[in-house]
This record gives C-alpha cells, sequence and structure tokens, in this order.
C-alpha cells in the first residue's frame, strides 16, 4: 500500500511559506533572536529563512525526503527556544496568548517531520 505524500507536501508548503515570510516580514523574526549572537539580527532572519526553504526544498523532493523530515525535526527543535523568547516578551495580552499557545504546537510539527522522515 502506497504512503499518502500529503504530509510531505504539508510540510514543505509550510516550511516554504514560512521561509518567505523571513524576507517578506522580518522584522518579527529579528526580535527572537538573541543579542547575544554575533552579527545582525536581520543577518539571523535571512540566514534562517533560508534554512526554511532549503529545509522545504529538501522535504518536497522525493530523494531527500527522508533528510529533509529530520532536517525538518531538527530546526523545529532548533527554534523553540526563539518561541520561548518571544512568548517571555510579548508586551500584550493578544501576543502574549498566541505566543504561549503555539508552544506546544512545536511538538506535533516534530512528530510530524519525524513521521515525513520514516515514510520517506
Amino acid at each position: 500500500m502506497a504512503t499518502s505524500q500529503r504530509p510531505a507536501h504539508l510540510l514543505a508548503g509550510a516550511l516554504g511559506f514560512m521561509g518567505v515570510l523571513h524576507f517578506a516580514v522580518p522584522k518579527p523574526f529579528d526580535g527572537l533572536i538573541p543579542r547575544s549572537l554575533p552579527g545582525s539580527r536581520r543577518a539571523w532572519t535571512y540566514g534562517s529563512g533560508v534554512a526554511e526553504l532549503a529545509v522545504a526544498a529538501a522535504v518536497a523532493a522525493p530523494r531527500t525526503r527522508r533528510l529533509g523530515g529530520l532536517a525538518a525535526a531538527l530546526l523545529f527543535l532548533g527554534v523553540f527556544p526563539g518561541n520561548v523568547k518571544m512568548a517571555m516578551d510579548a508586551r500584550s495580552t493578544p501576543q502574549r496568548t498566541i505566543a504561549w499557545a503555539r508552544l506546544p504546537l512545536q511538538w506535533p510539527l516534530i512528530a510530524c517531520a519525524l513521521k515525513v522522515r520514516d515514510n520517506a
């Protein structure tokens, strides 16, 4: 029985969309970057956008999907501290609520990425 490619396509689409947002609307992403990192926050934002686009491409292509799924899981794990920082730094109640509510969503994203890897 053939495995559905839909999870891989959805994951690639989500990663690609977020990667594009890093370039189209970089300011919110700049706030996730710790000041302790060397270089400009914007450079880190663009670099992470490139990483998301590269991982999206790896997940989208059947030949690299297994590696792409693992890379996506590691990417989601790697950005988790930035998302925690965003939640802690949120100034308004709506921003804070959204930021804290999205934290638990990282775990299903990691699980999805690992499932895509395992089904490749």
